[in-house]
């Protein structure tokens, strides 16, 4: 490593402070965002520390360690990341604000070529050059990288999520349950509820599920064979099956696919379905007592 690369390292590690001071004083106030100059106090206090790393991490590239930079790149893409992430900061804000902090940064590696003119050789410059530009490249991508494993790690437990609540299993009684299916079911949609309702009936100890269609929209063919092949599952799992709300297209659909639901129970409406299965129940409940009364009495 040459002399004057320590040098110039010392010297922006010294600076940091000024750096970090000349970068927050070009801020402008933009709504919402973490990068306004409006942003308040402790706004200013995160960027002010975060941007202290970024000075150290770059000045890092010029000591000729590899392994000490890539481990303050993994740090420095790590926090700011996970900091942008939470504060839903657009990638864009984030790329604007390097570019300010890169422009600043060389405001300081030409003031240090100022004060070394008679020892500063074009040489040195030039590799200066490679070094700082390549040393914010990759914290760029490496920021890029994890901020988008984040994001998209947020969006899939976030459409989970409303999987989970578009496809809720209510029991209404201790064994009876009902799952309201509402608007469109695509194919995702349909491979969501496959996933999660059995299990959902396993928990609640359901061992009748009502499933009503009234509410859905559209379906196609892979739709519904995908709520056969669930009505399938719940039987293996010795839970019944009752559908309700089935109109003619979705019937049709049913027999040209070939579809047999003849070991599900029908009904023309959710209503007329559980009335006719609790009055089934009660009146088994009824008998079952007589008979247990008339044993006793005997």
């Amino acid at each position: 490593m040459d002399k004057l690369d320590k040098k110039l390292h010392d010297y922006l590690v010294d600076q940091s402070n000024a750096i970090s001071d000349q970068w927050l004083a070009l801020r402008e106030t933009q709504a919402g965002s973490i990068y306004s100059a409006q942003a308040g106090e402790a706004a200013e206090t995160l960027l002010r520390k975060q941007n202290h790393l970024t000075n150290l991490t770059v000045a890092c590239k010029l000591l000729a360690n590899s392994e000490q930079f890539e481990q303050k790149k993994e740090e420095w893409a790590r926090e700011v990341a996970e900091s942008r992430a939470s504060t839903n900061t657009p990638i864009y804000e984030v790329m604007d604000a390097l570019r300010k902090v890169k422009f600043i940064y060389w405001r300081f590696v030409e003031q240090f070529i100022d004060l070394h003119i008679d020892e500063v050789k074009p040489r040195h410059a030039l590799k200066w050059c490679s070094l700082i530009n390549e040393a914010f490249d990759e914290l760029i991508t490496r920021f890029a990288e994890i901020y988008y494993r984040l994001v998209n790690s947020r969006l899939s437990a976030q459409e989970l999520l409303i999987v989970e609540l578009s496809a809720p299993v209510i029991p209404i009684t201790p064994t009876i349950g009902v799952l309201p299916l509402i608007g469109e079911i695509d194919a995702t949609r349909a491979q969501a509820l496959f996933d999660i309702v059995p299990e959902r009936c396993a928990e609640t100890g359901v061992a009748h599920l009502f499933i009503d269609l009234s509410g859905v929209t559209t379906i196609d063919t892979l739709v519904a064979q995908q709520i056969h092949q669930i009505t399938q599952v719940l039987r293996l799992l010795g839970i019944q099956s009752t559908i309700s709300g089935m109109r003619p297209e979705i019937v049709q659909t049913a027999i040209q696919l070939g579809l047999d639901f003849s070991d599900v129970q029908t009904f023309g409406t959710l209503q007329l379905g559980l009335k006719k299965v609790l009055q089934s129940q009660s009146g088994n409940l009824l008998a079952e007592t007589n008979s247990k009364t008339l044993a006793f009495d005997k």
